[in-house]
């Protein structure tokens, strides 16, 4: 299990600008897998909590049954007005449903607002991290995976 905060740990220049990407804008685009094996998009909001980055959603939410059967997400930022001026960050690994009691509690009690009705709460476990920006005539992705350094990889 990778925490958002061992991302930050890892990875302490990198991970300020990829979470100013997400705390930028309320909304941001997840994807999961349908049944199928084919790909579903859904908007989606993020919370930082404790050590962990979080989504919500609405009890029954096809997102939310969706990582129930099978984890696997990647989530991407609004990357705000077409300019791109900070870049557009993305968060790919596995998002485990919050469904102790405890944690749920420690989880409503740093919410801004609790929720208006029975929800699901996911843990977002990081598996990469990928912030892409532009510098110049230079495209830069940072890129960050657990346990290895950030690489770098420049275009123009």
């Amino acid at each position: 299990m990778t925490t958002w905060q061992d991302f930050e740990h890892e990875a302490p220049d990198l991970a300020p600008l990829v979470r100013a990407r997400f705390e930028a804008n309320k909304h941001h685009v997840l994807a999961t897998l349908r049944r199928s094996g084919a790909p579903r998009v859904s908007g989606t909001e993020v919370e930082f909590v404790g050590a962990d980055l979080t989504i919500g959603s609405m009890y029954g939410a096809v997102k939310a049954l969706d990582l129930r059967r099978d984890g696997r997400f990647a989530l991407h930022s609004n990357p705000g007005d077409e300019t791109m001026a900070d870049g557009d960050a993305k968060v790919s690994g596995t998002a485990v449903e919050i469904t102790d009691p405890a944690e749920l509690a420690a989880y409503e009690g740093d919410l801004p607002q609790p929720p208006p009705g029975p929800y699901h709460a996911f843990r977002l476990e990081p598996g990469e991290v990928v912030l892409t920006t532009v510098e110049g005539d230079r495209l830069v992705i940072r890129s960050w995976r657990p346990g290895e350094q950030v690489r770098v990889f420049e275009r123009t």
